[in-house]
């Protein structure tokens, strides 16, 4: 059984079964078909995020934002672990020695996955090492010109 939200507005209930909530069938890879209140509905998939169980489908030329939740997700929740939290990062450190050849943020900044935070040359190439998760800065190590080792803290967050 799968609880899913959809838009942050409608909540379902997917348990495989026409009896409850929605019949979800996969055609093939990223097609489904989806019975719902008896009326049938065919579903792409245009971009999945497993780990977060976030997914963007198109129904009937529609697109949705979908967040789903097992029932190891409830448990969490009626437990009172929240999985995000659980899953925050407190700093960002050096994935191999190298030059600070820029820092593009400052402390107190708010960053979202993604971002980019520092740009660090190693073995002439430059990386762009980028935000692990959403966050604020609350911390910055490093500078310019600067030279690190492996694992060396970069950034701290809060």
């Amino acid at each position: 059984m799968l609880k899913a939200n959809v838009n942050n507005k409608y909540d379902f209930t997917i348990d495989g079964s026409s009896e409850k909530g929605i019949d979800l069938i996969e055609v093939k890879q990223g097609i489904f078909h989806i019975i719902k209140d008896s009326k049938s509905y065919n579903a792409e998939v245009l971009k999945a995020n497993h780990e977060e169980k976030n997914f963007v489908i198109r129904v009937n030329g529609n697109k949705y934002t979908v967040q789903l939740k097992d029932k190891y997700d409830e448990l969490l929740k009626e437990l009172g672990i929240d999985i995000t939290s659980a899953k925050k990062v407190k700093e960002m450190k050096a994935p191999m020695p190298g030059l600070v050849v820029d820092v593009k943020v400052k402390e107190g900044d708010l960053v979202k996955k993604g971002d980019a935070l520092v740009v660090l040359q190693a073995m002439k190439m430059e990386n762009i090492l980028k935000s692990p998760a959403d966050g604020t800065i609350k911390k910055i190590y490093i500078k310019k010109d600067d030279t690190v080792e492996k694992n060396q803290v970069l950034i701290s967050f809060s």
